[in-house]
């Protein structure tokens, strides 16, 4: 009898109808710190950045025998944060907001400690014009061949004032295998991502590949910080005026026009305060003001109501 009771109330909330809080954008991965123009929730941050960026954890197995039977479990190691290429992922290792730029490692390139592969880096075109390899950020093309472009006709690619090749082999014990393996100082070559966004690095007739940052600063190649530094720029796009009215910069995911994220479930064109909608303004997800586990609840009342007749 007491689950007649409930129809009268189950019945004035029609299936789907329970409003739910939208999750407001996630401002950390890991160690790095979220801001715009950057985001990883889509319909934050600058819809130029859009799916640019990834927030992923690493899992590892762990297996727990004190028991009769062996379980396996999932244990969270790290969360990190990575920039999403045409070519692969690359581990975000900083992002400095106040020089606009953020520093991404590539596992398959080689350093002075580790000989890898080589492995492409390569952007998409608009990555490469909102968001390119910095000024300082250098390619090392090691152990080339004599009949590389790069050192018959695009010889004035590479760099004429950096380390010569045999300085290059010689400081760095993972480099030295070059010189063991000819007898000689392969060729080597010193340039700028844009090399590599027209040539392959087997275009370019070389083994291997290494890069670094703040070339300027370091001398030895020990000293390097290898990574690839990015630069980006920051448009006016009335970002500033959403902060100060104590919102998140965000956008339609289907318009791509700006919107203010004021709340879980209010949106507003400029500012909070001031022409504020519901949060469906977000277009796609944020238009599915819907609690999944409250619909079943309700489903499984009704049912159980209606069983007990």
């Amino acid at each position: 009898m007491y689950p007649l009771l409930l129809l009268p109330f189950l019945l004035l909330f029609p299936l789907g109808c329970f409003p739910v809080s939208l999750p407001l954008c996630r401002n950390s991965c890991g160690r790095i710190h979220i801001d715009y123009p950057f985001a990883i929730d889509d319909g934050c941050g600058s819809p130029l950045y859009r799916n640019m960026f990834n927030c992923s954890t690493t899992f590892a197995s762990t297996s727990n025998t004190s028991t009769s039977t062996s379980t396996a479990t999932a244990t969270a190691t790290a969360t990190d944060l990575f920039f999403q290429t045409p070519s692969g992922s690359y581990k975000v290792e900083t992002i400095d907001y106040a020089s606009k730029s953020l520093t991404i490692y590539d596992p398959s390139m080689s350093t002075c400690t580790i000989l890898q592969p080589h492995h492409d880096f390569l952007m998409s075109d608009l990555q490469f014009a909102i968001i390119p390899p910095s000024p300082d950020t250098i390619f090392a093309l090691l152990n080339c061949s004599l009949d590389s472009p790069i050192l018959n006709h695009y010889k004035s690619l590479c760099f004429d004032n950096y380390h010569s090749c045999d300085d290059l082999y010689a400081s760095c014990t993972s480099f030295k295998i070059f010189q063991m393996l000819s007898n000689n100082t392969p060729p080597c070559c010193f340039t700028s991502y844009t090399t590599l966004k027209f040539m392959s690095i087997n275009i370019l007739d070389c083994t291997h590949y290494t890069s670094f940052y703040d070339a300027d600063k370091l001398n030895k190649p020990l000293d390097w910080s290898y990574g690839i530094k990015l630069s980006y720029g920051l448009a006016d796009t009335g970002c500033d005026g959403c902060r100060r009215s104590g919102g998140t910069c965000g956008f339609d995911v289907e318009t791509q026009g700006l919107l203010c994220i004021c709340s879980p479930t209010l949106n507003s064109t400029r500012e909070c305060g001031a022409g504020t909608t519901d949060a469906g303004g977000r277009g796609g997800d944020g238009k599915r003001l819907v609690v999944p586990f409250l619909r079943l609840i309700t489903t499984i009342a009704i049912a159980t109501a209606f069983a007990l007749l």
